[in-house]
């Protein structure tokens, strides 16, 4: 069943208000702070269902990142989440949402324009849903962080709370702007990371400069000497193990020519998806070499492939990154995209959401491995960069927070109704409380959610040395 879509606008200025009263009616938000179960949780059942289509050497590698601390755990749990949240009453409020909006999941890149923005960089999981869930888990990211970063359980709350409501001010002022005031606003990285770094302590604002002189020198260049190296003439990838595996040491079940010729398939699929401008500039490389490549930590055990693109000009390469696109974690519980293809239901949630979105973002599905795959692609790096919070103080992690929530409010004014969303939430901070609530609440249950995946991991380890 496919109802996962946008809602068109609501008739009236004065008809979205009164959505948004009718949604505070239905739930108060002083009611969002509420986290109960109607069933039990099981975790890492959940976490154990999404590996079965994984590739199965890349499962210990996932594990050994979410067993890192409760951050990275909360970081893979998306589909805990998603699960957790769908018990939880919500406004009916629907707009496109990330679906995993936690901290790490902003950060700066490059627009078209050569400028470095700031604004959401993962959409694995969108689809149209309530506002309140990408609320929640960025709050509770915040709450997590602060736990990691040694905070006590008061200021963890408190940085969810000015999370919260930053969202809050920015969607009252989203909603008193024309639409297209909206569509076009967009956070400038380098002022507003600068203006974060000023207002945090000397190890904060080191940590902050030194962001936004990676985000510049994060280009596909960069990643070119990196990632490859010149081999009897040619380049190539080198091999990193299990990270970095090029395509002639990838066991896939196809011969090394077959597999070219699959990869060459999917490359002339994605630039159908692309404007005709773009396509033209696309075919000005051809494929030369290609890697599997490890990424982030809830996608770790996705077939990510990264494809080195020489020009004919012979001057400078192309690094592209084809992701698999499996469905949302979020479909489950709200319904299937309208999109078939998954990887397109990737880049039409990011077009919606993403103030500037990479040029060369496309999708497509091909066969492989005995089945038939959805990927996007996109460049592999273009200053591409999240900031490091760990070691942040209160202070600095809660003005982070900020910018967060002014840029995840951006994103939902523009896929849904700014205005009922703003009318639901009111002016005063009775919703901002309860998520400070629900994400103090949640931060424990993600500390007890980790510890339970380390005693299963040691009790795996030691049967398996038995």
């Amino acid at each position: 069943m496919r109802h996962s879509h946008l809602a068109g606008p609501a008739a009236s200025r004065a008809d979205s208000i009164a959505i948004g009263e009718a949604a505070r009616k239905r739930v108060a938000p002083g009611a969002q702070g509420r986290l109960a179960f109607a069933r039990p949780r099981d975790p890492l059942a959940l976490l154990a269902s999404q590996e079965t289509a994984r590739v199965p050497e890349l499962v210990p590698v996932r594990h050994e990142r979410m067993s890192a601390s409760p951050f990275t755990f909360f970081r893979g749990a998306a589909l805990v989440m998603a699960d957790d949240l769908s018990q939880t009453e919500h406004s009916g409020l629907i707009t496109q949402i990330c679906g995993d909006a936690h901290l790490a999941n902003f950060g700066a890149y490059g627009s078209p324009e050569r400028r470095l923005v700031f604004d959401l960089n993962d959409f694995d999981e969108t689809l149209p849903g309530p506002f309140e869930w990408d609320v929640k888990r960025l709050a509770a990211s915040m709450a997590v962080a602060a736990h990691d970063n040694g905070l006590g359980k008061s200021a963890a709350r408190e940085t969810a709370v000015a999370t919260t409501r930053a969202y809050q001010v920015a969607m009252t002022s989203f909603a008193q702007q024309p639409m297209l005031a909206v569509w076009y606003a967009r956070m400038d990285a380098e002022e507003q990371l600068m203006m974060l770094a000023n207002n945090s302590q000397k190890k904060e604002a080191k940590a902050l400069t030194t962001s936004i002189a990676k985000a510049r020198k994060r280009t596909s260049l960069r990643a070119l000497e990196k990632l490859t190296e010149v081999v009897d003439g040619e380049r190539r990838f080198v091999p990193d193990i299990p990270l970095l595996v090029p395509a002639e040491q990838v066991h896939t079940g196809y011969e090394y020519d077959e597999l070219y010729d699959w990869l060459r398939h999917l490359l002339t699929l994605y630039t159908e998806s692309l404007a005709p401008e773009r396509r033209l500039l696309v075919e000005n490389f051809r494929l030369t070499h290609a890697a599997r490549k490890v990424v982030g930590v809830g996608s770790v055990g996705t077939r990510v492939w990264v494809l080195l693109m020489e020009p004919r000009d012979g001057l400078e390469p192309l690094l592209l990154q084809a992701k698999e696109a499996g469905r949302s974690v979020l479909s489950a519980y709200l319904g299937e995209s309208e999109y078939d293809n998954q990887g397109q239901r990737v880049v039409a949630g990011q077009r919606i959401m993403q103030a500037a979105s990479d040029v060369l973002l496309g999708w497509q599905r091909t066969p492989i491995e005995g089945t038939t795959r959805d990927f996007y692609v996109r460049q592999l790096r273009d200053w591409k960069y999240s900031v490091e919070t760990s070691g942040f103080n209160a202070a600095a992690l809660s003005s982070y927070g900020r910018l967060c929530a002014w840029t995840l409010a951006r994103a939902h004014a523009r896929g849904g109704d700014r205005l009922a969303i703003s009318a639901y939430m009111g002016d005063t901070l009775d919703f901002a409380e309860a998520i400070g609530d629900f994400a103090a609440e949640y931060a424990d249950l993600t500390t007890a959610d980790h510890a339970a995946l380390l005693a299963q991991l040691a009790l795996t380890a030691e049967s398996g040395i038995a």
